[in-house]
């Protein structure tokens, strides 16, 4: 698929055909696009726990995610938690926040290599879904997920189950000044 027709066809999925199965090997492929992203000083910060086996899935949906992101990642055959290492991205040797944004810097790298992972799902013919709302502290508890870490989103990831039309976009008059 040619890079524009990802990039027109991507949404964010919220229902998943029933009876299928992600492999292991796919969502490498998705995290190998995702590790292409740039990142603050190459400091590679984004940290990716994968739930495949349906057992699993279903635990965190119903125990870390709130009934409507339960209901919109039913049947989904994967659930990938996105974190980052705190207090590096953004930051000097010695621990110091190199501008205002501070760990902004770690969301934002992992922003980026969270965009190549979904774009490059939708390449691959799945959809998938970033959930922002979640239950952090349960997610840490079951992924072993250390405190030196910032949990940041639950995608799911699935094949799709409907084919969204494209919400309304804004047009670059809209949103950009030139000087």
């Amino acid at each position: 698929m040619e890079f524009e027709q990802v990039l027109k066809s991507r949404r964010s999925i919220r229902k998943y055909k029933p009876g299928q199965s992600i492999s292991k090997e796919m969502v490498e492929h998705l995290i190998e696009a995702a590790i292409l992203a740039p990142s603050w000083k190459n400091s590679q910060t984004a940290r990716y726990y994968t739930v495949i086996t349906p057992e699993m899935v279903e635990k965190i949906r119903i125990q870390c995610l709130p009934e409507f992101n339960q209901n919109n990642s039913k049947n989904a055959q994967a659930l990938i938690v996105t974190a980052f290492e705190k207090n590096r991205s953004g930051f000097t040797r010695d621990g110091q926040a190199e501008n205002e944004v501070g760990n902004g810097w770690g969301c934002y790298d992992l922003g980026l290599q969270n965009e190549n992972l979904v774009l490059k799902a939708a390449e691959l013919g799945l959809g998938t879904l970033i959930m922002g709302i979640r239950d952090s502290e349960n997610l840490r508890k079951i992924l072993s997920i250390p405190d030196s870490q910032e949990v940041v989103s639950v995608i799911a990831v699935g094949y799709p189950d409907i084919e969204p039309d494209m919400p309304k976009r804004k047009m670059p008059e809209d949103i950009v000044k030139f000087y």
